[in-house]
């Protein structure tokens, strides 16, 4: 099934983790100087099968080898391979980033997730939508008011209950700040207060990312080991 036709919604930005907060004065100056627009359509692509392969990646293989895996083409993601156990994988470019973050357009952002059926439904219609309108010309403000007015005429759905995705693969880019960061697992839900999850207190393994203008807070738990088995390192590299 394809999916690269009119704008559906919109996937919200995830992995600027609010454990390394602190490190974001010393680093954004000259993120924010590197990518001050969209670079050339080209420089985010990849190839099909690469793109396949890293998608994939972001869960077990047996979650993963059974998932529709979607590819970003000139017009938008389309479909590469059909799944059949409601999971889909998909790599997320820069685009699904906050409106205030310096690496909004780096070209070199690759996040591997793959997405239960409830996070697939109600989570990546955004991620469609975003892209749709970054490749149709849109400003990254225009981009913004059409995902503020979707979600106001309920033309995107809000976080489904149960909703979560994979994010295992140590092949991924999520930013120049963290590279492919720890291996973890996200859970979304409607916007709610971190302390509902005990999330970002001392010693708990819970981090939280309030996403206002997704209207909705990710839960991200780091686990212990890669999508391919192999432990994580002390630094996550």
């Amino acid at each position: 099934m394809k999916r690269n036709g009119s704008p559906t919604t919109a996937f919200t930005a995830l992995v600027f983790m609010v454990a390394l907060a602190a490190a974001w004065p010393m680093l954004a100056e000259d993120t924010k100087s590197a990518y001050p627009s969209m670079a050339p359509l080209d420089q985010y692509l990849m190839e099909r099968n690469a793109e396949i392969a890293l998608a994939r990646s972001a869960a077990p293989e047996s979650i993963s080898k059974d998932a529709e895996v979607l590819v970003l083409g000139p017009k938008g993601y389309e479909t590469a391979v059909k799944g059949q156990n409601g999971f889909v994988c998909v790599v997320h470019r820069s685009w699904t980033d906050k409106m205030d973050d310096p690496e909004f357009w780096n070209p070199k952002r690759r996040g591997p997730m793959c997405l239960n059926a409830a996070a697939a439904r109600s989570y990546l219609p955004n991620t469609l939508m975003r892209t749709n309108l970054v490749l149709a010309g849109r400003s990254k403000v225009e981009m913004f008011e059409a995902i503020k007015a979707a979600f106001d005429k309920k033309k995107l759905p809000p976080v489904e209950s149960g909703a979560m995705v994979y994010m295992m693969s140590r092949q991924g880019h999520l930013n120049d700040r963290v590279g492919h960061w720890h291996p973890h697992l996200m859970f979304l839900l409607p916007s709610t207060e971190a302390a509902a999850w005990g999330a970002d207190l001392p010693d708990s393994p819970i981090l939280a990312d309030d996403d206002t203008a997704d209207r909705m807070t990710v839960f991200m738990i780091p686990v212990a080991k890669w999508s391919d088995g192999t432990s994580d390192s002390v630094d996550g590299r």
